[in-house]
Parts: C-alpha cells; sequence; structure tokens
C-alpha cells in the first residue's frame, strides 16, 4: 500500500518551455554500483562493473539482474506516483566493449525499458553513465580508479558510441517517448581531467551528434562537470544550439564534509538557494537536476529540533543513519521537510529532476520513501509548502 502522507495535492506550475519532467534514476541497473546491490557483489571480490563482469557465472548473474532488478511492473509503480520520466544510466560499453572485460546485453534491457515507458505514458532520458577511460575514477563509472578519459583516443571513442546511441536513439520511431541523451555523467573538473578540454569535448560531441540525428527535438545534455549550471551559460551561442542542449547538475547534501555540519533547517535553506544558480542556466537554456537525493546527515531530537551528524547523545534522539525500517514520525517529517524544499527549487528553476535513484538502500530508494511518507504522494502534492519564499 503506497501512503499518500496525508498530503494535500498541490499541482505546481511547470517551469519553462516544453514538457516538465519529473524523474526518477533507474541507477544500480544496467551500470552495477556495489552500494545498491551488496548481494549481487557479496562472494565476487568485485568492487565495480569492470571487475564484477570478470569474475565466474558474471554473464548469468546480469543477466538474473537485469530481469528482476527493475520491470514493467515497477513503472506502473513508479508512474503512479506522478513521476512522468526515467533517467536510465548505460555503460559505453553496451555498444563497443573492445579491449574491456566488459559483458554486453545491457541495450537490450533499455529497448525494452522505453516500451514500457512508452506504455505508461512516460519519457525517457538516457545517460552514458559510463565513458571509456573512466571519466571520474568513480565505480558509477563502470571502472573505479585512474582516470583516463581525456587520454589516448578516448575522446574519439566517446563521440562513436554516442553516434551510434543517437542514430537508434535520435530516430523518429524513438521520438514519442526518448527526449534526452545525456553525453557524459559527472566527469570530474581536476587530476586527469581538465574542464576546457571537457568543453571541447562537449562541443565535438553535440555536434558530431546532431549530424545523425533524425529526430532534432531530441535534447541532447552534458553535466556541469562539477562547476554548477551556471558555468555553462556561454555554450548556447557558441552550439547555436537552437534550445536542444540542456545541463544537468548534480545536486547533494550529503557528501563533503561541511554539509555534515549543517542542521535540517540549514539543509532546506541551502536547497532553497540552488535556485540562483539553477534560474541563471535556465535563463539561457534548459537545465536539469539529474540527481539529488532525500539523505543529509542529520539526528532528530524528541522536541523535533535537528542536530548534524550521523551521532547523538540526546536521550530518545534519532540519527538518519539508522536502519530506514526504524524511522520514527519526527524523522520521517524532517526529511520530507527537506524533500519538498527541493522539490519546490526543482518545479520552479528547472526543466525537471530525477531522484537518485528508484530503487535503494534506506533512504536512498524513491519507493522507500513514498511507503514511508518521507516523500510526498503524488510528488506535487506537499505537506510544507512555501518553504523557499519564507
Amino acid at each position: 500500500m503506497l501512503s499518500s502522507g496525508n498530503a494535500s495535492s498541490e499541482i505546481l506550475p511547470r517551469a519553462g518551455s516544453g514538457e516538465f519532467l519529473r524523474g526518477v534514476n533507474i541507477g544500480g541497473w544496467l551500470v552495477l554500483e556495489k552500494w545498491m546491490s551488496e548481494g549481487l557483489f557479496s562472494g565476487t571480490g568485485a568492487v565495480d562493473q569492470w571487475t564484477f563482469d570478470s569474475t565466474g557465472g558474471a554473464q548469468q548473474k546480469l543477466q538474473n539482474h537485469w530481469d528482476t532488478w527493475f520491470t514493467e511492473g515497477d513503472v506502473q509503480k513508479i508512474r503512479a506516483t506522478g513521476i512522468n520520466a526515467l533517467r536510465i544510466p548505460v555503460g559505453f560499453w553496451a555498444y563497443d566493449n573492445t579491449g574491456t572485460p566488459y559483458l554486453q546485453g545491457a541495450d537490450a534491457y533499455l529497448e525494452k525499458a522505453i516500451g514500457w515507458a512508452r506504455n505508461a505514458g512516460m519519457k525517457v532520458w538516457i545517460d552514458c553513465h559510463g565513458s571509456p577511460g573512466s571519466q571520474n575514477g568513480f565505480d558509477n563509472s563502470g571502472h573505479a580508479g585512474d582516470v583516463q578519459w581525456q587520454q589516448g583516443d578516448n575522446f574519439v571513442r566517446s563521440i562513436s558510441v554516442l553516434m551510434t546511441m543517437a542514430r537508434k536513439y535520435g530516430a523518429q520511431q524513438y521520438a514519442d517517448t526518448v527526449v534526452g541523451l545525456e553525453l557524459v555523467n559527472e566527469p570530474i573538473s581536476w587530476g586527469n581531467n581538465n574542464i576546457e578540454t571537457t568543453k571541447n569535448f562537449a562541443a565535438a560531441a553535440y555536434t558530431n551528434v546532431m549530424s545523425v540525428l533524425d529526430n532534432k527535438n531530441l535534447m541532447i545534455v552534458m553535466h556541469d562537470a562539477f562547476q554548477g549550471a551556471g558555468s555553462w551559460t556561454e555554450f548556447p551561442a557558441r552550439l547555436q544550439s537552437n534550445g536542444n542542449f540542456g545541463i544537468d547538475s548534480h545536486l547533494y547534501q550529503c557528501f563533503v564534509e561541511s554539509d555534515s555540519q549543517l542542521t535540517q533547517q540549514q539543509h532546506i535553506e541551502k536547497a532553497c538557494d540552488w535556485s540562483w544558480d539553477l534560474n541563471k542556466a535556465k535563463a539561457v537554456m534548459p537545465t536539469f537536476v539529474g540527481e539529488w537525493s532525500p539523505v543529509t546527515n542529520i539526528c532528530v531530537n524528541p522536541d523535533g529540533s535537528t542536530t548534524p551528524g550521523t551521532s547523538c547523545s540526546t536521550e530518545g534522539c534519532q540519527c538518519q543513519s539508522v536502519d530506514f525500517a526504524s524511522w520514527n514520525d519526527k524523522m520521517i517529517e524532517q526529511v520530507r521537510r527537506y524533500v519538498e524544499a527541493q522539490l519546490d527549487t526543482f518545479e520552479s528553476s528547472t526543466n525537471g529532476y530525477f531522484m537518485w535513484a528508484w530503487q535503494g538502500p534506506g533512504g536512498w530508494g524513491f519507493m522507500n520513501g513514498i511507503e514511508k511518507g518521507s516523500i510526498p504522494n503524488p510528488v506535487t502534492s506537499r505537506k510544507y509548502p512555501g518553504q523557499c519564499s519564507r
């Protein structure tokens, strides 16, 4: 039974032109991330897709995972919450695994998911989540460790894969469902990566992808390389993009130490302040938040006040880091407040958003939050309206 959280339904205005995308990420499905599916990795010694695909029995394990992690029934459940779009990460190796241990077959499941979305009246944004050489050295690129994306022929290979994807998903037969293609996910702008080189890649990739598209309305999306959406405002003019180049920011408040020093009210205020950079970008190009999360490192006291961190000493206090099943009503309220503040910012200052992820451990799971009442159902309803207007 899905909880509505006793919220009043309040449909908010769409931001900008085109259909506003209220979405979730289908993370951990076609690109593995160990923290999201510990059971799948158990006993393998693997830490990412690269090492997992090198283990015995990997092909059958992958097949079972692809068959069960995400199904058409799940699409219907997601749609019932007011979500109208899916961001689906896929690795470059689904289209070119030459010289790598990566196993293929994910593209067939992406094809299935597009069909499921079409049946549900939903849109799909295809995200090239893992790029040749690893664009960030994170496990979410498929290969944790060294960043070699800007070395050798990896840019050429990246663009070749993107053109393969564009020829297929940019065909008119997909135009009713596939609305976006993301060129690269979360390329870092430090270490072996240079931001100006990344921008040159984005320009070359956009031009090459556009040259093979049938559906010229397909949104070509670039992650902001952790520079903020507002730092890309010159790009549409550089590309002469005709409105189909979009920028993607990923906004979290749970990974850096400074965020772990904030109370929940301070997290809410920070989420409201995201609107400044987002609006700066949205003034000149479609702007999206391709990833966000309900998760913060806070504890809630019996009187409803919050303190930063993952431990507390006040009698009766609870930290968000405890087992999700044991969250009390005050924790659920505080998470719900933060979620609604983020959603209000995204609704007013972007062209769409995608929570990470539809399925995940504890508070990371969209459907977990829907069932718990820490995420509004439908997603446009509010128990705590106007938090960013105060």
